[in-house]
């Protein structure tokens, strides 16, 4: 039941009565009906439907948010909110006292260590958010990656650039970041366009290597003379890359070995994805 603390991650805080319609108009997620025990996926879009952040939110003390963030990445993201906040009465800071972690298997934490589901997927487990000397972490952070990994859940700035991939391509309309019933936030039309035309070709899918050449990040995805897609977080001989689909459906079709720098590799289909996916080598 492993426990792993993330020093990789921060908290920011979103507090005051515009807390929440202020969050509701920008992010992605739907905070309006974020449960009282979960930390959702959002993000903060590009106007061209980009994302330029991603977060899990959760529920925070006296009706604020709680913001877990790319620790590089919160003091940007903070400064990016607050040009959004105009007249809102909201206060926007990034919490130093709070400590960031991961829970999964059914791992106990004290009561004193904020606890919430993490709901992009139920075997990730929860989040926790707790202040210096809480508890000890029987896990590491790289153990954390491999269980992500495994499950085939992509995160910013390993498994996609910021500024370059849009919400579909990074499955963020398949883990709940994105609602498409709610009223406008930035980038809302592009990502609508995106959903309701099935135009997102390009998807974050799981590989293993197949062969004794060990998955290297940042390896170009081949399939002969054919460009697919690149390798992101890797663990061990298992991986996420980025791949365009109609590209694995023809090199498939033509029995093309796929090859990641110099590894055989087998691709599947997210387990709890629902888009189309061509029949392909499996990963192992």
């Amino acid at each position: 039941m492993p426990i792993a603390l993330l020093p990789d991650r921060a908290v920011l805080t979103v507090s005051g009565e515009d807390a929440t319609s202020f969050l509701q108009g920008v992010v992605t997620c739907n905070v309006e009906t974020l449960a009282a025990d979960e930390a959702r996926l959002g993000a903060l879009l590009t106007p061209q439907g980009k994302i330029l952040f991603d977060f899990l939110i959760a529920p925070g003390p006296e009706g604020g948010f709680r913001l877990d963030v790319a620790a590089e990445r919160a003091p940007d993201l903070a400064k990016r909110l607050g040009l959004y906040r105009l007249r809102a009465k909201v206060t926007i800071a990034l919490d130093p006292t709070l400590g960031v972690a991961a829970a999964w298997d059914g791992a106990e934490t004290a009561a004193t260590v904020a606890c919430y589901r993490d709901g992009r997927l139920a075997g990730l487990g929860a989040r926790l958010y707790f202040s210096a000397g809480a508890f000890s972490a029987d896990a590491t952070e790289a153990d954390y990656h491999a269980h992500r990994i495994a499950l085939g859940i992509p995160e910013g700035g390993r498994d996609f650039a910021y500024s370059d991939a849009f919400p579909h391509e990074a499955l963020m309309d398949q883990l709940g970041g994105v609602d498409f019933r709610k009223g406008c936030y930035v980038g809302q039309e592009v990502v609508s366009r995106m959903q309701h035309r099935g135009t997102a070709r390009t998807r974050i899918v799981p590989l293993a290597a197949i062969s004794d050449a060990a998955l290297e990040t940042g390896a170009e995805i081949t399939a002969g003379q054919r460009g697919l897609g690149t390798v992101g977080s890797v663990a061990g001989r298992r991986g996420l890359g980025t791949l365009r689909l109609d590209r694995l459906a023809d090199a498939l079709a033509a029995g093309e070995p796929l090859r990641a720098g110099h590894a055989l590799i087998g691709v599947e289909k997210p387990g709890f994805a629902t888009f189309a996916f061509p029949e392909a080598m499996q990963a192992g």
